[in-house]
């Protein structure tokens, strides 16, 4: 994030709608909204607008008693939310009496010293409440909004933009999008926590805590890496309906933002047919892939050791061949760094740009050392290459006759072939077969 950019945080106890709030601010479904208490688990953060100036909304946990580690996680994370604030928003619920947890939450906003408004969401519920017997908890401004009725909430962006200075968040048009997905519980948090070195995302021994797609920017020899933690994938059988149904949906989406996919696997427990289907689901999205396993430090060395481990997890995904593999650890930090160093790697080689004579010099070798083979008594002629400028992966034309009797076994062996020239590690290519005529 930009500093210069100032910050508005969304606060208050759990289920007074402040996701629904926080969408209607930003214009579009980002955060999880559930009739459920305590769906929100993490911050999440987006970009929002009003007459020219643009702010960060940080829509942070739900208040709730810390009772274990975990629910003291999410205080913290409000805490902190509110620290680095420009602006503090507290959300009350219109039709409950300021409970004790309103005042802690509004307590703690003022104690932040940094401007706070009260929003009373939910009016809908409530159109003839008396807003004075919010004026208790000492915050001044005190504005009414609904979102199911979209009342409010633009007099509510007036008054936000009223605080705050004239901004504008640049995007870095380099920035690398890296989403790490995989299984619920396999490490993701934790990883996504080592590499931004600063908790960011919620960690917890239970599973299926991170729900929404949680971002943070590091920068890492001069470039800006930008890391989405996703909610673990289930099997479609084991998906519930609602609020998981909603993460599965955002872990995909952030796969297709993403420039390179991170698949964490937990290293004792290998060999998961989900995991090969991610996998899938990431070349089909033609993007880069890294094969992550993770918890190396809980392994048993005397069982296994990495090289007897490799060339098994590799035979599991015989489809993306070109996908590097690397054994991490986010408690001692093992192999942390290689990771981001193979991230810009998978950037510079998916950016690529190939000469159209070298591309053809290839073509002619390879046809010279295999002719085509073709189906139906056909010869597909394959008579030059160009490479594709408008995609973000590498992709090629190949121009011929008959090219749709082409094999699919010869297709395969282009591309083993092209690797051989160009090893292009990380990323999946495309090759497209086009009739000269």
């Amino acid at each position: 994030m930009s500093k210069s950019v100032p910050i508005v945080a969304i606060a208050g106890r759990a289920n007074v709608g402040k996701s629904s709030l926080f969408n209607s601010l930003i214009g579009r479904r980002e955060a999880i909204v559930a009739e459920e208490p305590g769906t929100t688990r993490d911050s999440v953060t987006a970009k929002a607008s009003y007459e020219g100036k643009d702010f960060w909304l940080v829509d942070t946990a739900g208040l709730k008693s810390a009772q274990d580690s975990f629910e003291l996680s999410i205080q913290d994370q409000i805490s902190e939310a509110a620290a680095s604030a420009d602006l503090i928003l507290v959300v009350v619920e219109a039709d409950v009496p300021p409970t004790q947890e309103d005042r802690r939450v509004a307590t703690m906003a003022l104690k932040s010293k940094k401007p706070v408004l009260l929003v009373v969401n939910k009016i809908d519920k409530n159109p003839k409440g008396d807003l004075t017997v919010w004026q208790k908890l000492g915050i001044k401004t005190i504005l009414a909004t609904s979102t199911t009725q979209r009342k409010g909430v633009t007099e509510l962006l007036a008054a936000v933009a009223s605080q705050l200075p004239r901004a504008k968040i640049k995007t870095e048009g380099n920035r690398v999008k890296v989403a790490l997905l995989g299984r619920p519980n396999v490490g993701k948090s934790a990883l996504f926590n080592t590499l931004g070195a600063k908790q960011q995302a919620i960690v917890a021994e239970k599973a299926g805590t991170t729900r929404d797609v949680n971002r943070v920017v590091v920068r890492y020899h001069e470039r800006e890496i930008e890391l989405m933690d996703t909610a673990g994938i289930r099997r479609s059988g084991k998906i519930e309906r609602g609020v998981e149904h909603f993460s599965v949906l955002r872990a995909l989406a952030a796969a297709e933002e993403a420039d390179v996919a991170l698949l964490l696997m937990d290293v004792n427990e290998l060999n998961v047919q989900l995991d090969q289907k991610i996998a899938g689901l990431v070349k089909e999205a033609a993007k880069g892939l890294v094969l992550v396993v993770s918890k190396w430090d809980s392994a048993d060395k005397d069982s296994f050791t990495r090289d007897a481990l490799a060339p098994q997890i590799a035979a599991t995904f015989p489809y993306v061949p070109w996908a590097p593999l690397i054994f991490t650890s986010a408690v001692t930090g093992q192999n942390v760094t290689k990771i981001f160093d193979l991230v810009l790697e998978i950037a510079q080689n998916r950016a690529q740009k190939f000469k159209t004579a070298e591309l053809n010099k290839w073509l002619q070798h390879a046809i010279n050392q295999h002719p085509p083979a073709g189906l139906k008594g056909r010869n597909p002629k394959l008579n030059y290459m160009v490479q594709e400028e408008d995609i973000d992966m590498p992709s090629f034309k190949i121009f011929g006759g008959h090219t749709k009797f082409l094999h699919w076994s010869y297709k395969r062996y282009l591309e083993r072939s092209f690797r051989e020239q160009w090893p292009l590690n990380g990323t999946p290519l495309k090759f497209w077969f086009i009739e000269k005529h």
